[in-house]
């Protein structure tokens, strides 16, 4: 169980404090359950889940673990999306994306930079779906490193490139 104060990720909210426990004084709810109202750190409102959700929940990265995860991004490799088209493309990064992998953002944020690249770079479009899977998995991986290191979500990339110059870049 997580305590208050905590910082979790869960399912598509991203990172959230867990302000509370307890059952909420709101009609309809099940008296007999335990809730969590968590606050999203990087949008406005509060979020109640039942404290045994099948929902992804999990606690925010440490900071010793976030910057041991930044050191290793050099190393990571590009992961491509299976083959079979714009439609398999999406449900891999869908996938990619719910599980809030860190790692497998990474790597598709990689694989997707390098497809931009080369579109730029032969006078192609750049796919949509690359460009809007990207922001997701950027805005989803920021958001917890930000949060494991007591940063502003929009430095994270400058902290990242101080440490991996050439990490993928719009």
């Amino acid at each position: 169980m997580f305590q208050i104060g905590e910082l979790v990720v869960y399912g598509g909210e991203g990172v959230c404090r867990v302000e509370s426990i307890g059952v909420p004084a709101i009609a309809g709810m099940d008296k007999q359950r335990q809730y969590y109202t968590l606050q999203p750190l990087y949008r406005t409102g509060q979020v109640l889940t039942p404290v045994d959700t099948k929902v992804l929940m999990r606690p925010v990265m440490t900071a010793e673990a976030a910057r041991a995860f930044i050191a290793a991004l050099p190393q990571l490799p590009p992961q491509a999306p299976p083959e079979g088209g714009m439609r398999m493309a999406k449900e891999h990064y869908h996938a990619v994306c719910a599980t809030y992998d860190c790692a497998a953002m990474a790597a598709m944020i990689k694989h997707t930079a390098r497809r931009r690249q080369w579109a730029l770079r032969h006078g192609k479009k750049i796919s949509q779906l690359d460009e809007r899977f990207t922001k997701r998995a950027e805005d989803q991986l920021y958001g917890e490193l930000a949060a494991a290191l007591s940063l502003a979500r929009d430095d994270m990339e400058t902290y990242i490139r101080q440490s991996y110059p050439t990490w993928p870049t719009e």
